[in-house]
């Protein structure tokens, strides 16, 4: 931890309360941010055998569930790829998984970030972002990793286009997005904790209302007299899990207004979650 904010006894927030330098405190920080990754990568698999080879087989291992499952015993044809030379449902799925996986792990790592290392506010100073943030690295790494196999799969296919270079621009917008919902449930996780529980089922349900095991194009247009296919397509996820397939299997890109709207409302739920954030833990430290 560097020089500046120091052990503050008896104050949890220490001196001048939450966020007095807002990022250019949690940047002061960053020392610790990259000792709580480390820590969080190296105990991730501890004493396995395969150690980091888990990075990739987890999700491999839950591609190939999926693509058994929505592949062949509930099977539907993917469209053609960008190149038009094959039309594969794995990886027509994972285009879309792996967005999905970033968001999940963006939400769940900074829901519970506070709750885990929140108590350690009571003896030592530091921004109670700071494990979010921490978290949020991790789920990044991850995600470099899946997408750099899936990219590096697409090129061996000749399915490749500049496009490529978009996905990490959807990737922080998604992490932006992401993180203001976890911010907010971070705090309402430390007061109540069956938060934690109905944010899990929240997210399962939402998982299959996303057009991730499906194309959009499956959903009929109207069923029980409502818009169907146009409220799941309202669902900013799937802005997300759409304009990834479109980058990666399709390469084609989604717009530039598409994605100007994307950028507002990412932001937007961003700033709005870290201020509700800010403002709740000025008096939650008592509850950690």
């Amino acid at each position: 931890m560097e020089s500046g904010e120091g052990p503050v006894p008896g104050c949890s927030w220490g001196r001048g309360g939450v966020g007095r330098g807002g990022l250019f405190e949690i940047w002061n920080y960053r020392e610790l941010i990259g000792r709580l990754v480390q820590r969080e990568l190296g105990s991730r698999y501890k004493r396995s055998v395969l150690g980091w080879l888990w990075s990739m087989l987890n999700p491999a291992a839950t591609l190939a569930i999926y693509a058994l499952v929505f592949g062949v015993l509930l099977r539907f044809d993917p469209p053609r790829a960008g190149n038009g030379r094959f039309d594969n449902f794995a990886l027509y799925l994972f285009c879309a998984l792996v967005m999905w996986n970033a968001f999940y792990g963006v939400i769940t790592g900074a829901m519970n970030a506070l709750l885990e290392l929140g108590p350690l506010l009571g003896k030592v100073y530091f921004p109670p972002e700071t494990p979010a943030v921490a978290a949020l690295i991790t789920v990044l790494f991850q995600a470099a990793i899946e997408v750099f196999i899936l990219m590096l799969i697409l090129v061996c296919l000749v399915n490749v286009s500049w496009t490529f270079l978009l996905w990490p621009v959807l990737l922080v917008l998604l992490t932006v997005f992401a993180m203001g919902i976890g911010l907010v449930l971070s705090v309402w996780n430390v007061r109540y904790r069956d938060v934690g529980y109905l944010a899990t089922i929240a997210l399962q349900f939402l998982f299959y209302i996303t057009p991730i095991v499906y194309p959009l194009s499956l959903i009929p247009e109207r069923a029980m007299g409502l818009p169907t296919r146009d409220i799941i397509r309202l669902n900013p996820l799937s802005q997300f899990t759409e304009a990834s397939r479109e980058l990666l299997y399709g390469l084609d890109w989604p717009g530039l207004l598409r994605l100007g709207l994307m950028a507002v409302i990412s932001l937007a739920v961003g700033v709005i979650g870290w201020s509700v954030f800010k403002a709740r833990t000025l008096d939650i430290a008592e509850e950690l």
